[in-house]
């Protein structure tokens, strides 16, 4: 009895502090529509080219290591993370197109800067 008391109060505690939460921006119809088709567009472009992770990495981590075997080793390791990261982000941003946050590349598109390493920001509502 006193645990599902405990239990009662935690969830009520939830729910009295949920109302404090705000957005803290104005989402209007244009920056919705804006930030829905930039979803959709790169999560079909993340989605069918993810594969490109791998030889971009091979090759990057193939030039920053002295010894090419090295590199081309640890790049390949990096690239099969950073495919699977690409591609099932690319799946996720066109499940949740919806939402109006932003897709979670860095660089957006795997072209857009082909010597940077890809990182995976989450969830941002902002810029």
């Amino acid at each position: 009895m006193r645990t599902i008391r405990r239990l009662a109060l935690v969830i009520s505690l939830c729910f009295i502090f949920s109302s404090q939460v705000q957005a803290m921006e104005e989402i209007t119809n244009r920056v919705y529509f804006s930030r829905a088709g930039t979803k959709i567009i790169s999560g079909v472009a993340n989605a069918t080219t993810g594969w490109m992770e791998l030889p971009k990495n091979m090759i990057l981590w193939g030039q920053r290591d002295k010894n090419v075997v090295i590199g081309t080793a640890e790049g390949l390791l990096w690239g099969i993370f950073h495919t699977a990261s690409r591609t099932g982000n690319g799946v996720l941003d066109l499940a949740t197109f919806w939402l109006p946050t932003y897709p979670a590349p860095d660089p957006l598109f795997i072209w857009d800067d082909f010597s940077k390493d890809s990182d995976y920001i989450g969830w941002r509502m902002a810029r």
